[in-house]
């Protein structure tokens, strides 16, 4: 199979080892990856903000950008998220509805398309896992704490196959990080206060690593860790699977 990496503008720019891992872990996977380098924002920051209509050219670049793969892959939930439920082309919309149907953030795409069940990484340290509202509540990678229903989580899977690794287990761990695009910009002091909220519950429970498959929500607790002189990191789930520490 050959897969259209698509790399979301943020990571490109502010995280790259997210997407350099993202490639490397899917070679290793034995799938075929090729990266259009015409790529650039899918639309989902004008579309948080109520501009989606000025998304026209954007979702018509990513047509002509990835219309020809088998799948596409992201290693970014929420923007995964965005294509699936907002894609769509005045010009070729048969096109767009079928790269709504093939767009995979990396974790489902590795669980779900490849099937994986053994990595070569090596990870020794405590990992805090934070559930993203995107991949969770829209791209159904974890079942949601508060259903009564079986609990599975596509990430943990995966992480679990990384020696050495200890996954701590979070008081709340579903719980939003406050993050939300636009929403840290129009309701910061919320957000702040979401994001605080959300990295004490890692301290609490002695993470040395917090890991998700949104690099947005990451980077939002990054800069909380920051501001409060955290010796805590965050990494991509990509750079810990793909990792060969020790």
């Amino acid at each position: 199979m050959t897969v259209g990496l698509f790399i979301p503008c943020y990571v490109d720019q502010f995280y790259p080892n997210a997407a350099i891992a993202t490639l490397q872990l899917l070679e290793k996977a034995g799938v075929n990856v090729v990266y259009p380098m015409r790529q650039t924002c899918c639309g989902q920051p004008m579309a948080n903000s109520g501009f989606e209509h000025l998304t026209k050219d954007c979702n018509e670049l990513f047509v002509q950008n990835f219309a020809e793969f088998d799948y596409i892959v992201s290693p970014s939930g929420s923007c995964v998220l965005h294509v699936k439920d907002h894609l769509h082309s005045e010009k070729h919309e048969d096109q767009a509805q079928a790269i709504r149907g093939k767009v995979y953030e990396l974790v489902e795409f590795l669980t779900d398309v490849v099937k994986i069940e053994k990595l070569n990484a090596r990870f020794p340290h405590k990992v805090g896992l934070h559930q993203s509202c995107h991949g969770q509540r829209g791209l159904g990678l974890a079942q949601m704490s508060e259903l009564v229903a079986p609990a599975f989580s596509k990430p943990e899977k995966l992480l679990s196959m990384v020696q050495d690794l200890e996954l701590i287990t979070l008081t709340r761990k579903d719980e939003c990080c406050g993050f939300g695009g636009t929403f840290c910009v129009a309701e910061e002091a919320v957000s702040v206060k979401m994001g605080k909220d959300r990295v004490a519950d890692h301290l609490q429970h002695n993470a040395e690593i917090i890991t998700g498959a949104d690099m947005s929500c990451l980077m939002h607790m990054e800069g909380i860790l920051r501001r409060q002189k955290s010796n805590v990191k965050v990494m991509h789930i990509a750079e810990i699977l793909n990792a060969q520490e020790g």
